[in-house]
């Protein structure tokens, strides 16, 4: 299992709500990345302070990487206005894990 976050900084103030609306909306990102090969699971997360974070799960590093690249051009084309600096990335292997 792989993952990778994305953490925004900068976020435009009062655009919180608007960026999580605009993910979580059908049709929005949450559900585009739910479709891709491998995909296990999505969250994204007001940080507070102007932050955002994501963190996608996937079955293998091809798919955790491929989330990055999918969310760079949707984040480009849709929130670009709310979002304006890159994010910084973590991403790996994700060796321990539990679930409920």
């Amino acid at each position: 299992m792989y993952a990778s976050v994305r953490r925004y900084e900068g976020v435009v103030p009062g655009s919180v709500d608007e960026v999580m609306r605009l993910v979580g909306k059908e049709g929005g990102f949450a559900s585009i990345l739910a479709r891709a090969p491998g995909f296990i699971a999505y969250y994204a997360v007001d940080a507070g302070n102007g932050v955002v974070a994501s963190i996608s799960v996937f079955e293998n590093q091809t798919g955790a990487e491929e989330s990055n690249k999918m969310a760079a051009d949707w984040v480009r084309e849709n929130l670009a206005a709310h979002l304006p600096n890159p994010p910084q990335i973590t991403a790996g292997e994700a060796r321990v894990h539990t679930a409920a």
